[in-house]
């Protein structure tokens, strides 16, 4: 328990291998996580040739901890050993992929195994922090992993052997996100508690570059975010997501 409530997202890393049997046990982890009906629709692609972390350090904005962390884990949402199976057993295939209820399974899959992986790296004293921007470039990744028809990459996860001690983000309190039996909806107050606390937090920080703050000192989306066709706010956020999953579809029929 204390592993998990200490934890902090680590952007260097010590120029020191991981050793084997400690990545094989974090891969292990992630194979045991939770999925659905034991389906496993995730893969993950472990990335430790410094060339290819360079371009996808160069791919995802320049993010240089890309390139510095030992290991780059890329995780997929994989439907392609389903489609081998349906293929063999001469089941209809195209009707499990034309659902987005089935789509959002495999992102879902993809976010456990992610953060299976973090726990279980943070238990060997490891420093890790996830990459979103794998799938704003899915397809660059898709051929640099030669990945093959129904495998979509989601996420990635920087793995190594820290090289700093961030301070620790605040985050909301535990009543504008834990609910008892319903959604309470009056969270004003507690988002201004918030907004104070986080603001002092970034003003002895350095700041993340993307982020933009208000005149209080308080973070706001990233502009990259505030950009996305849609819109804020729960409609948008929901339209932007479906848009993501058709995507998927799309990028399946031209692999």
């Amino acid at each position: 328990m204390k592993t998990l409530l200490s934890h902090r997202s680590i952007r260097k890393y010590q120029n020191r291998p991981i050793e084997k049997e400690i990545l094989n046990e974090i891969l292990k982890a992630v194979q045991a996580a939770p999925n659905w009906v034991n389906l496993q629709h995730i893969s993950a692609i472990v990335v430790q040739e410094q060339q290819r972390r360079e371009k996808f350090a160069e791919l995802c904005g320049g993010q240089k901890h890309i390139a510095q962390a030992p290991v780059f884990l890329v995780f997929c949402a994989d439907f392609y050993r389903t489609w081998l199976a349906c293929k063999e057993k001469g089941q209809e295939f195209d009707s499990v992929v034309s659902q987005i209820d089935n789509l959002i399974v495999g992102a879902n899959e993809v976010g456990i195994a992610l953060g299976t992986a973090v726990v279980a790296a943070d238990s060997f004293g490891l420093g890790t922090v996830p990459i979103g921007d794998i799938q704003l470039h899915a397809f660059e990744a898709i051929w640099e992993l030669n990945l093959l028809k129904y495998v979509v990459p989601m996420l990635g996860l920087c793995v190594g052997y820290p090289a700093e001690e961030p301070g620790q983000k605040p985050r909301l309190p535990k009543e504008a996100v834990c609910f008892e039996e319903k959604y309470n909806s009056d969270l004003k107050g507690l988002l201004k508690q918030y907004d104070e606390q986080y603001a002092v937090y970034l003003r002895e920080t350095v700041e993340q570059p993307g982020w933009r703050l208000d005149r209080n000192g308080c973070r706001l989306l990233p502009a990259s975010l505030l950009s996305l066709p849609g819109g804020t706010g729960n409609a948008g956020t929901a339209r932007i997501f479906v848009t993501k999953i058709k995507r998927l579809r799309f990028r399946w029929r031209y692999l």
